[in-house]
């Protein structure tokens, strides 16, 4: 009885974020001009210029790390509700509700996610639009896992989100959390030989982790794998998931906390 009263907590909120989201027509098409950008400008220049030197398809590369990017930061950005919530006391009565405070930030976590997968479906069609060279076997084979990146984006986003005051403060710090992620992560450019104080950023940055899982699973077993993967599969899931429980945990300790001294 208690398990099924966690669970319909999870689904309730995580329902209410997503119907937000498609009731937003501006956020809807604000949330596809970035991937549309870096994919069409960006990874068809690349291609042009660098393509044929570096022995694969950028145009593929940036594709495929643009869903790893979208599906963290969707995420995690979209936990700024919380925030909100807070601002307009809806936290507070959700807090107050007798329901484990890991399921009601898991159900924000499963909200987002949700609103980050229909955002990757708008990708994928975009990517057909301009006709990215794309092996639909390995894509298909990526479907079970897209879930991961946005785990650990919702669990990014709640452990710096629960140290922000409001609406403002998220409006100011956040994207300069988020923003240096995009490179440093390689949507953009393989992150395999860098200089040492990029490697050692690059490897702290948690968006890394998402963009190089899901490149590990579309590219695993193809010629280009060793030259665009960090890890192995079953390491970067290893990893994500620790990053994962460490992130989650002490974001919804420090979230709840702050709840109870306001």
């Amino acid at each position: 009885m208690r398990l099924k009263k966690e669970i319909n907590a999870i689904i309730t909120i995580g329902s209410r974020d997503f119907i937000k989201f498609i009731r937003d027509r501006f956020r809807i098409l604000a949330t596809f001009i970035f991937p549309m950008i870096f994919i069409g400008i960006l990874g068809g220049s690349l291609q042009s210029n660098l393509g044929k030197s570096v022995g694969f398809n950028f145009l593929t590369f940036v594709f495929i790390g643009s869903i790893g990017q979208t599906l963290f930061q969707s995420t995690a950005s979209g936990i700024i509700s919380l925030v909100r919530d807070r601002e307009e006391d809806f936290a507070q009565e959700m807090f107050v509700a007798p329901v484990s405070r890991f399921s009601i930030v898991l159900g924000k976590i499963f909200g987002e996610s949700m609103v980050a997968l229909a955002q990757v479906v708008g990708i994928i069609l975009f990517g057909l639009i301009i006709q990215v060279p794309i092996d639909w076997g390995h894509m298909a084979r990526l479907i079970p896992f897209m879930i991961i990146p946005c785990l650990l984006g919702g669990a990014f986003g709640v452990l710096v989100l629960a140290n922000l005051g409001s609406q403002v403060s998220v409006q100011q710090i956040f994207p300069f959390i988020i923003f240096p992620q995009f490179f440093l992560s390689g949507v953009f450019a393989p992150i395999k030989d860098l200089p040492p104080v990029l490697l050692v950023l690059s490897r702290i940055a948690p968006m890394t982790y998402s963009v190089d899982f899901i490149r590990s699973i579309y590219y695993y077993g193809t010629p280009e794998y060793s030259k665009i993967v960090l890890f192995n599969p079953a390491t970067g899931l290893l990893i994500i998931s620790v990053i994962f429980t460490v992130f989650l945990s002490l974001g919804t300790f420090l979230f709840v906390r702050n709840e109870r001294e306001r």
